[in-house]
């Protein structure tokens, strides 16, 4: 047969011997094989990578017959081969590339990476999978010559199957990744922060048995307080297999039998069951056997929900004393990936006094949520569906959806998300509205269980001014997307893109919507070290006033339910170019990017300890 291949957009689509990925969640609670470590790489601005000289990189069935997949070597001095992974250069993975050299920077383009590793099976019937915890933002997949499937989003994890390609010594395993930014693409072609390419996550070997347990969820029943629902889905022959869910800490245990689609489904009762909290972050042990398979994880049982403008958890009024974070370790100028990363991060946070985080603006790695559980922090997480998007365009909702549903399956058991964010400012229009509602469905048909919600924007306007209040003092909330969040969430940068500071001591509110208000983002730049009076811009001391305006302001809008300033540390962005002052880093953050804290710190500090003590 004939196979059609098309560059477009500097993607390969192939009709014929590509994988669709699989579903292998909760990785981190299975044994698996680490492949991260040094991956010779080559940078390829022109996407010559997918030929060899005057050669199609597909016959006819589908085989790649050439490029840098096929991970050729000379044979003989005749041989003209115009690459050679053994002698490039390496990279850690995982990491970004713009970090570990000068040259790659700024770049952005394709560059393909090659791991050479060995995979020999504990038993022959076993299945074998490589696992991705993510790459930005396209990556091609190849084993052995053969491709595995294309990857598009740069935040969620994917999976491929590799049981009939993967050879017991010498396996070449290859990606091309590519961070071009696309019109269409989620997040589209302007943000505000750095363009981190590369594999930027953890790589797995996982073996599995033939019947293996793909996906579990365990979570608090809804509108109870001690019933634990579970859900397990099998892969492989496993009609009416029996599958068993274990709690040793609480003497919980049941079996049953897997239905006709592999999926066994669990209720268990524990009175008195202790719930997770930020004050009690009880995490409790599951252990999870189906068959020869088995994993074993760790899950906190918790609710959430709002009543009237209050956020409840457990059914308590609960005040989010939060910040943003960005995936960043900002001393290194590096993207943020390990466990420890996660925990210097959040560790700051808690110095603060945060029991809430905003994960912005796209999914952050999983051992952000994993750490979260074990700390007692409260996460909202978001997919990057930022500024602009193409509304109208079928493929970049689907693309925004796939990212959503791959974020919301990753973390759907881990009690310290709380809520999904489907948005960050976007501008009000009805096709922008119709395609986040759409979102907001898609997330509540897979979970709900949390809260939904995005960051919106304000305007100013002319409902219900306030008698001697300015127009453009009295700011209006009336977001019609507002109608479908649980939050009423959103950004506001008054006295630093919106007017001087004495602005915020000027300003009057109307919103539209009675639910709990969040304030998604407030503050201004400071350069750390930086001293001057408070009418200074950039100056820690006009940070540092901002905030002591800022807090009570808002602690003065009906329904008032927390914020997340805008952000833990500074980060790189190349929107920011002011010269010795911001040097290619947004510098909002209330730690600079050498480490150390500014003083808005403690003012927020200073304003959360009161709040906590009020509880």
């Amino acid at each position: 047969m004939k196979i059609l291949y098309i560059i477009c957009s500097s993607a390969l689509f192939v009709g014929a011997d590509v994988r669709a990925e699989a579903v292998i969640a909760d990785v981190f609670a299975r044994q698996a094989t680490s492949l991260n470590g040094k991956w010779n790489y080559i940078v390829d601005p022109y996407d010559t990578g997918y030929f060899d000289y005057r050669r199609k990189p597909f016959d006819e069935d589908g085989k790649v017959t050439g490029g840098y997949a096929l991970d050729r070597q000379a044979r003989n001095k005749g041989d003209l081969i115009e690459y050679n992974f053994n002698t490039s250069p390496t990279l850690n993975v995982p990491g970004d590339w713009n970090s570990q050299s000068d040259k790659l920077f700024y770049y952005e383009g394709s560059v393909w990476y090659r791991r050479k590793f060995d995979a020999p099976k504990s038993a022959p019937e076993h299945r074998q999978f490589i696992y991705f915890g993510a790459a930005n933002y396209e990556a091609d997949v190849y084993l052995n010559g053969k491709k595995l499937g294309q990857h598009i989003g740069g935040f969620t994890p994917f999976a491929y199957e590799i049981t009939k390609l993967a050879k017991d010594k010498g396996n070449s395993l290859v990606l091309r990744v590519n961070n071009n930014r696309h019109a269409d693409a989620v997040p589209t072609v302007n943000t505000d922060w750095w363009n981190y390419g590369g594999i930027t996550r953890d790589v797995l070997l996982v073996e599995t048995p033939a019947s293996f347990i793909a996906n579990f969820r365990a979570r608090l029943k809804p509108g109870t307080s001690n019933i634990i629902e579970a859900t397990v889905q099998l892969d492989g022959a496993n009609r009416g297999q029996a599958v068993k869910i274990d709690f040793p800490s609480l003497n919980l245990a049941a079996e049953t039998a897997s239905d006709q689609d592999g999926i066994a489904r669990f209720e268990l009762s524990r009175p008195g069951l202790a719930l997770w909290s930020p004050e009690n972050p009880a995490l409790n042990e599951v252990v999870i056997s189906s068959g020869d398979d088995s994993l074993k994880d760790r899950v906190g049982f918790r609710s959430v929900a709002t009543s009237g403008q209050d956020i409840l958890l457990n059914g308590k009024k609960v005040f989010l004393r939060g910040i943003c974070i960005h995936e960043e370790v900002a001393t290194e100028g590096r993207r943020a990936w390990s466990e420890t990363d996660a925990r210097m991060l959040l560790s700051q946070a808690k110095e603060l006094g945060c029991n809430f985080v905003r994960l912005a603006h796209y999914p952050h790695n999983e051992h952000m949520a994993r750490v979260a559980d074990e700390m007692g922090i409260l996460c909202w997480e978001e997919i990057p569906v930022y500024w602009t998007i193409q509304w109208t365009n079928p493929v970049t909702l689907a693309n925004a959806k796939k990212q959503l549903s791959d974020l919301i399956g990753r973390d759907q058991n881990r009690a310290s998300v709380i809520a999904w964010s489907v948005a960050n400012e976007t501008p009000v229009s009805e096709a922008r509205t119709r395609f986040l509602k759409s979102l907001v469905d898609e997330a509540r048909g897979l979970d709900g269980t949390r809260l939904v919600s995005a960051a919106m924007e304000v305007r100013s306007g002319t409902m219900e001014n306030r008698p001697g209040t300015k127009p453009e003092n009295h700011k209006v909330v009336d977001d019609p997307f507002g109608e479908f969040t649980d939050l009423c969430s959103f950004n506001q940068y008054i006295g630093w893109y919106d007017g001087l500071l004495e602005k915020i001591d000027q300003t009057t509110w109307s919103i539209k919507y009675k639910k709990p208000v969040f304030i998604s983002e407030f503050g201004a730049d400071a350069k750390q070290g930086m001293h001057a009076d408070a009418q200074t811009r950039f100056s820690e001391e006009y940070q540092a006033e901002l905030y002591r305006r800022t807090l009570p302001m808002l602690d003065q809008i009906p329904g008032f339910s927390g914020c997340t300033p805008w952000i833990l540390f500074d980060f790189r962005s190349p929107r920011r170019v002011l010269p010795g002052i911001q040097d290619g880093w947004n510098i909002k953050g209330v730690i600079g990017h050498n480490g150390e804290k500014k003083r808005a710190f403690d003012v927020l500090k200073n304003f959360y300890a009161t709040k906590a003590a009020a509880k």
